[in-house]
């Protein structure tokens, strides 16, 4: 064996030494600690990580790639199959995943059915800033429509109503992990010709069946399928706070491979090429291009067809999604199995609280357990009580956007009154049920509510 193969050897052998040494410290420094009523916190959401997440952040820092790599390569793959989805995406965040769905429809590779500035897109006022801001940012104007509750989910029976002669689109967020109705949104679809998003950063696991396949975009599986798969654009969030985590981090998914294209160019500076990172010429003519106004062979690395943007993941993000989608599936059982424990608990408060409700058809990954308090009960005094006690509370993200201080002055249109939308920024809280909360803590949030309404 020659001085390289040795050194080789050496390397393997001293970054087995490190991982191993990884695995230990996640062991010791990050295990779980043991929950104390009233002095433990119960979060609303969170990261659960071990060794396998931190070995492979170490792994990927001793490559020294830094930027899309080998891992994000491994991660994409990974959520591809999970989905069953042909083109996924990684990108630097789900606000940028989103970004991008709403860019890629205004691209000249769409043709006639690219949007303009001008047109409208279906939504609801009572969400995340992240969805409706990619509308705002390229002129379209938002449609808002109101929610049911206790889905909080779009109203199904208003949205014809909000189909205009210059509706293009429908971007909605399945709210809190529970899928909205496809079924409605998906005819509506296809009976006027428009685009769906379906933003799926709190939802990642959610299961929807149509109830008449005839409203599939894509019959291309019957029966049960996972949200996101059924629009033109699913979009995915990694934050620490969702259903997997990267630290930040996002993927953006379609079937279609004109729309990928699109992405494609938009997440990577808007370059005409489309070879991966570290590869080139994959077109196999990089400098016999003749495109815009620019010489014959200029080199298709350096042409732009859209007015891009670097919104690309790292390989070290990416190190830690691989170990995270592993997990994925017990972490969608243990939602499920939280939030049906927290429901039942709470029953006996059906008078003070609406419980939460799966949308028809659907069966929901929850993000986190939504409650509406009657108009008799103070909101402010039960989040105040069980925050005093440990247990962290979370409102229904922006409420009523349309009274959100930045869209004063702001283009949009609303259909119908958005009373329900007024209730949720009102009266609805929600509280964790993510998989870091064993049944103790699930049971001591359910204590402390019931504590609160018997003392009242």
């Amino acid at each position: 064996m020659g001085t390289q193969g040795w050194r080789v050897m050496q390397a393997a052998e001293l970054r087995r030494k490190i991982l191993n040494l990884v695995e230990e410290y996640a062991r010791q420094a990050h295990g779980p600690k043991p929950f104390i009523r009233g002095e433990s916190a119960v979060p609303v959401s969170g990261k659960v990580y071990g060794g396998a997440e931190m070995g492979g952040l170490v792994d990927a820092a001793l490559d020294f790639w830094l930027t899309a790599g080998r891992f994000d390569k491994s991660f994409a793959d990974n959520l591809k199959q999970f989905l069953g989805i042909t083109h996924v995406l990684t990108t630097n965040s789900g606000s940028s995943a989103n970004l991008l769905a709403v860019a890629a429809l205004t691209s000249h590779l769409l043709g006639e059915r690219m949007l303009r500035a001008g047109d409208e897109v279906i939504t609801v006022a009572a969400g995340f800033p992240t969805t409706i801001n990619p509308l705002l940012l390229y002129g379209l104007i938002p449609v808002f429509l109101d929610v049911d509750i206790p889905t909080y989910n779009v109203n199904p029976e208003l949205l014809e109503a909000a189909v205009g002669p210059r509706t293009r689109a429908i971007m909605l967020a399945h709210t809190l992990g529970n899928p909205f109705d496809l079924d409605s949104v998906l005819r509506l679809a296809k009976k006027h010709n428009l685009w769906v998003i379906e933003d799926c950063c709190d939802a990642l696991g959610s299961l929807y069946t149509l109830a008449d396949p005839a409203h599939d975009l894509w019959p291309v599986q019957a029966g049960q399928r996972l949200a996101g798969t059924f629009g033109h654009i699913g979009t995915l969030s990694f934050y620490p706070a969702h259903h997997i985590t990267t630290g930040e981090g996002g993927a953006v998914f379609t079937r279609l491979g004109t729309i990928k294209r699109a992405l494609e160019s938009l997440r990577d500076w808007g370059r005409d090429c489309y070879c991966d990172t570290g590869t080139d010429n994959t077109c196999g003519k990089r400098f016999d291009w003749s495109l815009g106004k620019l010489p014959h062979g200029y080199d298709h690395k350096y042409i732009y067809s859209h007015l891009g943007f670097n919104l690309k993941m790292t390989d070290l993000q990416a190190a830690v999604g691989v170990a995270q989608i592993a997990r994925l599936p017990r972490f969608i059982d243990q939602r499920k199995s939280n939030f049906h424990r927290l429901f039942d608990a709470l029953r006996p408060l059906e008078k003070h609280l609406i419980l939460p409700q799966a949308t028809p058809h659907s069966e929901p990954a929850w993000f986190g357990f939504p409650l509406t308090v009657r108009e008799h009960v103070s909101r402010l005094e039960l989040i105040r009580h069980l925050e005093g006690r440990k247990i962290a509370t979370r409102l229904l993200f922006g409420g009523n956007f349309t009274r959100q201080p930045y869209f004063k002055d702001r283009t949009y249109r609303v259909v119908g009154a958005l009373d329900n939308t007024d209730a949720v920024m009102s009266r609805t809280f929600w509280v964790g049920i993510y998989p870091g909360l064993d049944s103790t803590m699930i049971d001591y949030t359910a204590e402390v509510m019931a504590d609160y309404f018997r003392n009242k």
